[in-house]
This record gives structure tokens, sequence and C-alpha cells, in this order.
């Protein structure tokens, strides 16, 4: 398996996975997302991309994960806040060390692009998610709370 970024030849593979995550976290019934949606704004020439995406794929090409982020482009010290949006790996490739190097390769475009934090969210009961975002130094951020206001 080899770690790189998403191309438009993925989009069908990456939406299979989105639809995997929506089904594990619980909003599959909600997930609203279509190809001609990451079409438009992840891979449109000429409009800049919404997101950015890294997939895990084997040597057919086949995606057995990903990870979506976008960047905030700067807070209060006028450096860009990563957003690690969306983490997934296909149960079949779990424990594999896939989530590792797609983790990493955040981590290091993070770095490239000059950023000052990662934030992301992790649903309480996922322990093992917990365990593995703290065994590359992640915590709870205790400074703040997430909240929710939804738009109708």
């Amino acid at each position: 398996m080899i770690v790189r970024p998403a191309f438009v030849h993925d989009v069908p593979q990456l939406l299979r996975l989105m639809h995997g995550l929506a089904e594990f976290e619980g909003y599959r019934d909600r997930f609203a997302v279509t190809e001609a949606d990451l079409i438009e704004r992840g891979f449109s020439r000429g409009r800049t991309p919404e997101f950015h995406v890294f997939v895990a794929a084997d040597e057919t090409e086949a995606l057995a994960g990903y990870a979506l982020t976008y960047l905030i482009p700067f807070t209060f010290d006028l450096r860009p806040t990563l957003v690690l949006k969306e983490f997934f790996v296909a149960d079949a490739h779990r424990s594999s060390g896939i989530g590792r190097k797609l983790y990493q390769a955040v981590i290091d475009y993070g770095r490239e692009s000059g950023v000052r934090l990662l934030r992301w969210q992790v649903l309480p009961s996922n322990e093992g998610a917990r365990r593995f975002y703290r065994s590359f130094g992640g915590d709870v951020d205790g400074d703040w709370e997430n909240w929710v206001l939804e738009i109708r």
C-alpha cells in the first residue's frame, strides 16, 4: 500500500469509502455527497479545491482508506489550521499500518503548509481511535467544546 494524494479517477472508490465512514458513524441516511460533488469541489480545473484527500492504494489502485482535510487560512496568529475532517480505513485493512501512513501524510502536509494546529473530532465511544491518535501525541482539547447549530 502506498499513500498518495487522491486523483479524479479515485472518486468512485473514494465515495464508496465515504459511505463506509457514514455507515460507521451512523449518518448514512443523511449522506448527500455524490461523485459530481467531489469532482466539482475538489478536482475541477480552474477552481481552488475545497479539500485535500490522501488515499491508501494498493498496486492495482484499489483504495483501502482515506484522509480528507481542509485548511482554515488563518486564525489569531496568522497561521493556518489544518482540519482532518474525515479519516477512514476499510474494515479489511485495519490494524495493517495503513492508518498510521495516512495520518503521517496528513501531519507532513500540515508541516509543508505551515500550519500551527491540526484539529479533528473523535466519537467519544471510539476508544480505538482515541488510542490511535494518542499514539501520535494527540489529546482532547480541554479548552474548547464542540457546539453546533443546525441551519434549516
